[in-house]
């Protein structure tokens, strides 16, 4: 019935066809008559006209009627017959129809396969279902809501509420014997008026249903009320009508308007129109910021990106506003986005742009300077059909939403909710990128460490690059990433986690390539040139010694953050003290070398001797060996402490 409320007014003139309406079925159609129009063209297709546009409208009555069993069953025999030709609009309507049935593995497979044509429509896909299993981690969701059906529901729509004092505000079908009825069409149920309930102290079930306002409620649709913080103002959607009948637009569209009222002598006065009404567009869904200095309204007037989009006025004085302004693309997308509710920080509202569980979904987004991204509240508060109209009391987390949900009473039901505080997790997965070739590179080290440098987890890139860690990170909190592989720069960087459970962090690396002078040797790097040579029992620099440390130098300065330690290092043979000593001065010697040519001091740690304290073989005072083996202990390392 929401849709009915809004999305059929809304939206008809985006679906009609330009065609004659000379059939029956075709004139119930573009009426709005859903229920009718549905049973009309099944049975024209069942009598052998399966064309392209009467499987659409069969397909579109069902789907606008939110019966999306049938919608996929013709929605899926239109693609069949005609895939190749479709508008982007219906693989859309059918994603979230299959969707809407619980068919989560071909609403992905769909999206996948036209990834490139909902892009080139401006349909976000992470929004359908995301490449990247954002819809199963949606689906695998810690529940954080218990949800019960409110007693007061009938057979007929009940959804919409508001807080006003001591009662809940909401809309409804059900006949009373105070309202004359009238018979919608659409879906063959009295028109919405606004009723209220009385709260029950011992819970969040609601009693004592009346009528709210013989000055408000008329012979068409009322629905969607908000309140000023004093409750002696609302602000409320109906139909643009007249005493007479209801005005249409030049295509034959009835729009809604927002309407307010004051309360004068505990009695609502008559409506006025806001000024942002138009006769070509609708506006409606009313929500205040908690001062009441904000009025928020879904419209699809001109600036919208979607079907419907949630715009935003400030209220001025008592009967002047801002221009509208729309929230932008954070919150408003391709879709339908619908029934924003406004607190302390906070925005909900429905959408089925967003990536959701089918149908319209409750989004959460904080409001600071800007939006966050929406978040899926998950299940049970969403599912598979319609779910909307959230209201909270954010103090107790108790509050109102609306669905469509099976195992209801009837069309749309209210449901109260407590919601219950789940521990907020994120993940955390990436890239390992070549910076000079910008291809991915694998089998990267990639850790994680929290921020007092306990190492958390550590993985390797795949052939794509791709890393990921099978661990839950905290939110709110930073971490930091190190990525290194044989060849290449190590590299690391910081992010944190936000204050939305669930999401998913993208953290790439860019690894440069090493100068091949530069090697590592098992968790060290060492910068390799060739054998330093001195004259025997001397530590002066020889001509061919400085050949090998001017390498040294040149890749100092190509890495100008770059921090060594010499060491020096002799064969067994000699006297061990002799050996120190001589080690010692040949290092300082080499230190000072590079420091002339232009290095400064401080970027060498150290430059030691340690004669023969440090052989890399058996070749020690009491072995025998070859003058080749001895050779390798006589040896200058120069170790990297710092690179970038």
């Amino acid at each position: 019935m929401k849709k009915i409320f809004f999305y059929s007014v809304v939206c008809v003139a985006n679906i009609m066809f330009a065609q004659n309406t000379n059939t029956s079925a075709e004139k119930s159609f573009n009426s709005l008559w859903y229920v009718r129009a549905a049973k009309q063209f099944q049975a024209q297709v069942q009598r052998g006209d399966d064309s392209q546009e009467a499987l659409q409208k069969v397909g579109d009555a069902y789907y606008f009627n939110t019966d999306m069993k049938n919608a996929v069953k013709w929605y899926g025999q239109l693609f069949g017959n005609y895939e190749q030709v479709l508008e982007p609009t219906y693989i859309f309507r059918y994603i979230h129809a299959l969707k809407g049935v619980g068919n989560y593995g071909m609403a992905k497979l769909l999206t996948e396969r036209y990834e490139k044509v909902l892009k080139e429509a401006e349909y976000d896909i992470s929004t359908l279902a995301s490449n990247k299993d954002e819809l199963e981690k949606l689906l695998n969701m810690e529940p954080q809501f218990y949800v019960s059906n409110l007693s007061i529901n009938t057979k007929l729509a009940d959804f919409g509420t508001a807080y006003y004092k001591n009662q809940v505000i909401f809309a409804s079908s059900r006949d009373t014997m105070n309202l004359h009825t009238r018979i919608y069409k659409w879906n063959e149920q009295p028109y919405l008026n606004l009723f209220s309930a009385d709260t029950i102290s011992s819970g969040l079930d609601l009693k004592n249903v009346t009528a709210f306002s013989k000055t408000i409620n008329s012979k068409y649709h009322e629905a969607i009320v908000a309140f000023t913080p004093d409750g002696n103002t609302m602000y409320f959607t109906r139909n643009n009508y007249t005493d007479k009948e209801l005005k249409r637009d030049n295509e034959g569209t009835n729009h809604l308007k927002l309407y307010k009222s004051k309360l004068v002598d505990s009695t609502w006065n008559t409506p006025i129109e806001l000024p942002f009404n138009d006769e070509n567009y609708s506006a409606g869904q009313p929500a205040l910021s908690p001062d009441g200095k904000k009025l928020y309204f879904v419209s699809d007037m001109p600036g919208s990106i979607g079907a419907t989009d949630i715009f935003v006025v400030d209220i001025l004085d008592e009967d002047s506003y801002s221009n509208p302004k729309n929230l932008g693309p954070t919150i408003n997308t391709n879709g339908r986005e619908m029934f924003p509710y406004a607190t302390e920080g906070k925005l909900y509202f429905s959408s089925d742009g967003h990536l959701g569980l089918g149908g319209l979904d409750v989004f959460e987004s904080d409001q600071n300077e800007t939006f966050s991204r929406p978040r899926n509240l998950g299940k049970p508060l969403n599912g598979k059909l319609d779910d909307f109209a959230y209201i909270v009391n954010e103090e107790t987390q108790q509050g109102y939403f609306s669905s469509n949900r099976e195992g209801g009473k009837g069309d749309d039901d209210i449901y109260s909710f407590q919601r219950i505080e789940v521990p907020c997790k994120q993940s955390v997965m990436g890239n390992i990128i070549n910076q000079e070739s910008k291809r991915p590179l694998a089998n990267s080290i990639v850790t994680i460490e929290d921020s007092s440098g306990d190492l958390l987890a550590e993985t390797m890139s795949d052939s794509f690059g791709e890393y990921h860690f099978n661990i839950e990170l905290p939110c709110a909190q930073t971490f930091l990433i190190k990525a290194s592989k044989e060849g290449f720069e190590s590299s690391d960087r910081q992010f944190a986690t936000t204050t939305e459970s669930n999401y998913s962090n993208e953290v790439t690396l860019n690894l440069n390539k090493l100068n091949p002078l530069i090697v590592r040797e098992g968790s060290v790097l060492k910068i390799k040139i060739g054998m330093i040579y001195f004259d025997f029992d001397k530590h002066n620099i020889r001509y061919d010694a400085s050949i090998e440390l001017n390498k040294i130098v040149f890749l100092m300065k190509e890495y100008p953050n770059m921090i060594i330690k010499i060491e020096s290092h002799t064969d067994s043979r000699g006297n061990d003290a002799y050996n120190e000593s001589l080690s010692d001065r040949r290092a300082k010697a080499t230190r000072d070398y590079i420091i002339l040519n232009g290095i400064v001091a401080h970027r060498i740690e150290s430059a030691i001797g340690y004669g023969e304290k440090q052989l890399v073989n058996e070749c020690d005072n009491n072995s025998e060996c070859s003058n080749e083996r001895h050779n390798v202990n006589r040896r200058s390392e120069f170790i990297i402490l710092q690179l970038e």
